[in-house]
């Protein structure tokens, strides 16, 4: 039995050994798959409400090129050089180049016209199979998943500034177990502001399009970047509260 498990590993291994991924390719794929809209979007979020000299404390620390250049270190040695490449390429298709010019007209002039649309869903709910399309978008893309965890970090680093300002403290555990009971509130008005951006966003976007768009995300390898980084971002956002004074 021995000598046949050894066969069957010897077997299934890789005859060669892949190329590990360059620290400096993952910015392209960082920037094309939202996870550095992610690492921008932090400082500003961790700094809101805070005074000056906390505002100082915080500046370097959760600065979004630090933070993305820090995650690209940790998923380096799980992601090889031919894995990254292909979700650089899937993610700069013409299909999605398509649908980012259609976020980018949100972002523009779009956002006044988004307000409204959100206040008229109550009253002209989308059809089934639209929102069942732009959920498995969210959930392939971890749209939801991505704001949830920035929001929730952010507040945990608030919360543990405020402690501190009072002259208290608690680690990171204790932290955990004292915030994570806002967690599904947050995962749930993500979802549903993701969810409303998206059937907005897309709304003159046919619904085979969105068929293809979810399928290249759901692809092993942008699937493989984007949980590698949701699971590597809470233990960065952890050392760089271990770091407040």
């Amino acid at each position: 039995m021995r000598i046949l498990l050894t066969l069957l590993i010897l077997a299934i291994a890789p005859l060669t050994q892949a190329a590990s991924s360059k620290v400096e390719d993952f910015a392209a794929v960082f920037e094309l798959s939202g996870v550095c809209l992610l690492c921008d979007q932090t400082l500003p979020l961790v700094q809101r409400g805070l005074d000056d000299q906390q505002r100082a404390q915080v500046d370097k620390l959760f600065a979004g090129d630090k933070l993305c250049s820090d995650l690209a270190k940790a998923l380096a040695p799980q992601i090889d050089q031919a894995q990254l490449e292909q979700a650089r390429q899937l993610l700069s298709s013409p299909l999605a180049q398509h649908f980012t010019l259609a976020e980018r007209a949100v972002a523009g002039d779009g956002a006044q016209q988004l307000t409204s649309y959100r206040k008229q869903l109550a009253d002209r709910p989308p059809r089934k199979s639209r929102q069942e399309l732009v959920q498995r978008l969210d959930k392939a893309a971890r749209t939801t998943q991505m704001a949830t965890l920035l929001r929730y970090e952010s507040g945990k680093t608030q919360a543990l500034m405020a402690l501190k300002s009072r002259g208290e403290t608690l680690d990171e555990q204790a932290l955990s177990a004292k915030t994570v009971e806002h967690q599904q509130a947050l995962h749930d008005s993500s979802q549903q502001a993701v969810e409303s951006y998206m059937l907005f966003a897309y709304r003159r976007i046919p619904s085979d399009q969105l068929i293809e768009y979810a399928a290249l995300y759901e692809q092993p390898s942008v699937k493989q970047l984007l949980d590698l980084s949701l699971q590597a971002l809470p233990a960065l956002f952890a050392e760089r509260r271990a770091q407040l004074p």
